[in-house]
């Protein structure tokens, strides 16, 4: 019934399947990296190994999407705060990683193999590019904005895009005989008109997108589609698809939070289907029998594997030396250039195909892509391993003296339209690290079903939110005459540290701007209070102007709301602009200094409250503003503060508001 090669897609897929899930149970056992089993069982399964799959369109249209599927993720999972902090190291890394192996390449290929300066130079390609085939190692530890990773990553960009210009030139003087300034000229102009578009139009779509359309699914395949049309764009120039896909997802990284379900649902995917789809594909491509045919390709091999090992490591110690890292620093940074898939592949088909590589060279090269891959992944994952646990123990041993306290939130929702941004709100403004429960309340002083039916509708959603981002939720639902009072005692029942409700909504011409409810909470409970409004995605926020009284400094939960804001602004990606009095502002830098938030922020500074009035005509529709508010009798009120809320009504009807009132004793 069955044939082999198998031609059944059904039949190949269900294989596929199999390989991807009992692969990782039989890898783990003979302590194989997940990454190398993947290849070794593509090599298994492949024409080269028991023949059980061919090696058709389906693997090669997976594995082009699985590269820029990497490429993707290694850009969108790096923090914008890192990547600009760390951008100079990676383009310096990325410039020694692309001499040196060129270096070695070009003399190393021209008296090793006996090749001419034009072929020295094409091999020389494939040792200066890279690829991260061991990134998801780095992924999978949490490890994706520790600065050698982010090091690494914008070394391969860089790296990547030299070596592809310099085998484009190579093709070029192949086959006309002469070097051509003017293509180089013409696809650099061509890459600033792209980043240019790319980087104006992808994020004005998402926005717009995203504020009509609020299902994960259907953002997951904008986002992708999008992911696509940047990679086009890249081939139409003469670029690799790669690095359209890698600055797509710098460009959309900011509007994919690290805690989000669309962020969810492009791991997942990437990391069930596409990814593993390309590593069996690279193992497909590889024919270890090669070697035994004869001594000469056992010696091309062994020669480029060598050499394109060392060139790397040099590279990555150089970085060490000159950037002060650790030796795990530079093991992983080695660990993530080290591996060869997507150009080096692409260097070495066009190589043959135009008769400058030898039938020997060309399966040397395909033996070193295998040796590099299970060098990449093992460094990668040891190095990976040890600063996990080096964090880990940072973390535990600074438990008590930190950032502050964690948050243990209590979410009242009623309404299904907002309450998922009520919970996005919450998860956004916790700690990275903090994995405790959500408490989402609803509270109802009716027993009418259509009351019932829309609060249940509303925990559904807020529940729905939180566990995909992998955070626990516990559902109370009360009956209660007076809100304020059941919102105050369940806090109490929790031990919360906050409260986060929707901005109350004025029903006719004598309600207050809070409403009866908030004003009978800030009576009755000392703990934080966050007030939302926001018409817009959060994701899609660029600024948030942060409005803060004299004398903030002095109230009890002071750090708190810096803490978490700041973790709402480093969340999202947003900078945070600070309207503070002089010796506010002095206390509010050593906090966010001391705390080591990784925000962006900036400081305009208050003499009398009507600079504020002055610099709101500055907050857009597109922004945040959040006022810090104080209760009756704090150390910061002020009559200012009691004229805020008739200001806001009329000036900032449409505009995204959070009004905050911190702990009180």
């Amino acid at each position: 019934m069955f044939s082999f090669p198998l031609q059944q897609p059904v039949a190949i897929f269900l294989l596929v399947l199999l390989v991807i899930l009992l692969g990782p149970l039989v890898f783990r056992r003979l302590k194989i990296p997940q990454i190398v089993g993947l290849i070794l069982a593509g090599m298994a399964v492949g024409p080269y190994g028991f023949n059980l799959l061919d090696r058709d369109s389906s693997f090669r249209i997976f594995g082009e999407v699985g590269i820029l599927y990497i490429m993707f993720l290694a850009a969108v999972e790096i923090d914008m705060f890192h990547l600009r902090k760390y951008m100079k190291k990676g383009i310096v890394f990325g410039l020694l990683s692309f001499s040196l192996p060129m270096l070695f390449g070009i003399f190393g290929s021209r008296y090793a193999f006996g090749v001419d300066w034009t072929t020295s130079v094409l091999i020389a390609s494939m040792y200066a590019s890279h690829t991260l085939v061991s990134y998801p190692t780095v992924s999978k530890f949490g490890l994706s904005n520790q600065r050698a990773a982010v090091v690494a990553v914008c070394g391969t960009i860089v790296a990547v895009l030299l070596a592809l210009i310099a085998l484009a030139q190579v093709v070029t003087v192949h086959l006309r005989g002469t070097f051509q300034w003017q293509d180089v000229v013409r696809l650099l102009v061509l890459m600033v008109i792209y980043a240019a578009v790319v980087g104006w139009s992808f994020p004005w779509l998402t926005r717009r997108f995203f504020k009509q359309n609020n299902d994960s699914v259907s953002q997951f395949i904008f986002i992708l589609a999008l992911v696509f049309v940047a990679s086009l764009l890249a081939k139409v120039i003469g670029l690799e698809a790669i690095l359209g896909a890698f600055y797509a997802g710098l460009v959309l990284n900011k509007m994919i939070p690290d805690r989000s379900s669309l962020m969810r649902n492009i791991r997942f995917v990437g990391n069930a289907i596409f990814i593993p789809y390309f590593l069996i594909g690279v193992g497909m491509l590889i024919n270890v029998g090669v070697i035994v045919k004869g001594w000469n390709v056992a010696w091309v091999a062994a020669n480029m594997t060598l050499v394109a090992l060392v060139a790397k490591w040099l590279a990555a110690y150089g970085a060490q030396k000159m950037f002060r890292f650790s030796a795990v620093d530079r093991r992983l940074i080695f660990g993530l250039s080290s591996g060869k898939a997507a150009a080096t592949i692409a260097a070495t088909m066009i190589g043959y195909e135009y008769g400058m590589l030898s039938e020997d060279v060309m399966n040397g090269a395909v033996v070193m892509i295998l040796f590099c891959c299970i060098v990449s992944s093992l460094a990668t994952e040891r190095s990976a391993k040890k600063i996990r646990m080096a964090i880990t123990a940072e973390d535990l041993s600074h438990e008590d003296m930190g950032r502050g306290e964690y948050a243990r939130q209590v979410v009242a929702v009623s309404n299904p339209l907002t309450s998922a941004g009520l919970m996005k709100l919450a998860l956004f403004m916790r700690a990275p690290a903090n994995r405790s429960e959500i408490c989402a309340l609803f509270v109802r002083n009716s027993d009418d079903p259509g009351v019932k039916a829309m609060g249940r509708n509303a925990m559904r959603e807020a529940v729905q939110t939180a566990e995909n981002a992998d955070i626990r939720v516990k559902e109370i639902e009360r009956f209660d005459i007076n809100v304020a009072s059941a919102l105050s005692n369940v806090g109490r029942e929790v031990n919360n540290t906050e409260f986060i409700i929707g901005l109350h909504r004025k029903g006719n011409i004598v309600d207050t701007f809070y409403g009866s409810m908030v004003e009978q909470l800030l009576r009755s409970t000392n703990k934080m209070i966050f007030m939302s409004r926001c018409f817009i995605p959060l994701n899609t926020v660029d600024r948030i102007f942060i409005v803060v009284p004299e004398n903030a400094e002095f109230e009890t939960g002071f750090q708190l709301w810096i803490m978490r804001l700041a973790n709402l602004g480093a969340a999202i990606g947003a900078r945070l602009i600070i309207l503070a009095y002089p010796k506010t502002e002095e206390y509010m830098r050593a906090a966010l200094t001391e705390g080591g938030y990784e925000v962006r922020y900036e400081f305009r500074t208050m003499c009398v409250w009507d600079d504020f009035i002055l610099l709101s005509g500055q907050i857009t529709e597109e922004d945040i503003l959040v006022v810090i508010g104080a209760r009756k009798g704090s150390l910061s009120c002020c009559s200012e503060l009691d004229s805020m809320p008739g200001f806001l009504g009329r000036h900032f009807s449409r505009h995204n508001l959070i009004m905050v009132y911190p702990k009180q004793f």
